[in-house]
């Protein structure tokens, strides 16, 4: 295995940075398998509901596919939970830092503040602020996050509902994680 030979970055040179750019897009071009390979652990998480986070995460999904919302879309629903298991207390926060390089700043800004926005479904049953959404009323995208949690998210935890498997909605995350689009300073400008 090629190594640097620096030990301090500042004394990196082309060659270092050549070597380090090489493994970073080798390592990165696996990405969607990993992201995959996160929405699977989300089967043993959180038990207590009627289907498992794995399966509400395809039920969100599906639902997001059958309103015709665009490829970005659907993946943010399928991946909206999958920081639940790193981070469930901010679990919205590490999906949209996992999109951001890859989507609109609107979906990533659904995806980041989903998990605020549905308290507003169960928030008040454990002494939360169920209204606490209402801080950012004014923002461009409040209404969109209230329609993707209403829409796709807090009804998706439907034991009978129809929902399409995984490997329907794999060429699309391939599809959506094969390049970033923006801000990512690998990127060149």
């Amino acid at each position: 295995m090629k190594q640097v030979k620096f030990t301090a970055m500042e004394n990196g040179n082309q060659q270092d940075y050549d070597l380090l750019c090489e493994g970073f897009e080798e390592y990165t071009s696996n990405l969607p398998k990993r992201v995959l390979d996160g929405l699977i652990e989300l089967k043993t998480a959180y038990e207590g509901y009627q289907i498992s986070r794995y399966e509400h995460s395809l039920q969100t999904a599906t639902r997001a596919y059958r309103y015709k919302e665009n490829e970005e879309m659907i993946v943010a629903a399928l991946v909206h939970d999958i920081g639940g298991t790193l981070a469930p207390y901010n679990h919205g926060a590490l999906a949209a830092a996992i999109l951001q390089p890859y989507v609109s700043e609107k979906i990533c800004w659904i995806v980041k503040y989903h998990d605020l926005f549905m308290k507003y479904y169960w928030g008040h049953y454990l002494g939360l602020d169920r209204y606490a959404r209402e801080k950012y009323r004014e923002h461009p995208y409040y209404q969109a996050t209230i329609d993707f949690c209403h829409n796709y998210d807090q009804n998706s935890f439907d034991p009978n509902y129809d929902t399409l498997p995984l490997d329907f909605f794999e060429p699309i995350v391939y599809k959506l994680f094969a390049q970033p689009r923006h801000h990512s300073p690998y990127l060149k400008e």
